[in-house]
């Protein structure tokens, strides 16, 4: 198994992670949600864990241009589901699958990577 980096190719935050990984020279597999789309048995076993809360990116631009109530819909695993399999660029990124191990994590922790590799 090789470590997976999940997100968007433009993110800022998805480029200091893939240049982090090259630094310190882990080997990946770059999914691109806009090209490949959102693994389904992927995102069911993200909302268990790390769970929904932790997926939604509510501080970025996508979340801030849905509509109040798609907003106020989202309040399970369920509702968070259908909304990010509708707009993938609402997933915290980077999601990490990291090699040989059961959990992943969401976002760019440059520390707490560094545990990991």
């Amino acid at each position: 198994m090789t470590t997976t980096l999940y997100g968007i190719p433009n993110c800022d935050t998805v480029k200091r992670a893939r240049a982090w990984l090259d630094e310190h020279g882990v080997a990946y597999r770059f999914h691109d949600f806009k090209k490949e789309g959102v693994p389904e048995a992927e995102l069911d076993r993200w909302l268990k864990a790390p769970g929904w809360e932790a997926l939604v990116n509510r501080r970025g631009t996508t979340w801030r241009k849905l509509d109040d109530a798609t907003r106020a819909s989202v309040v399970d695993a369920g509702s968070a589901r259908a909304v990010l399999l509708a707009n993938p660029s609402l997933i915290k990124r980077p999601v990490v699958h990291w090699n040989g191990r059961p959990d992943v994590t969401t976002g760019f922790d440059a520390t707490e990577w560094s545990t990991r590799v």
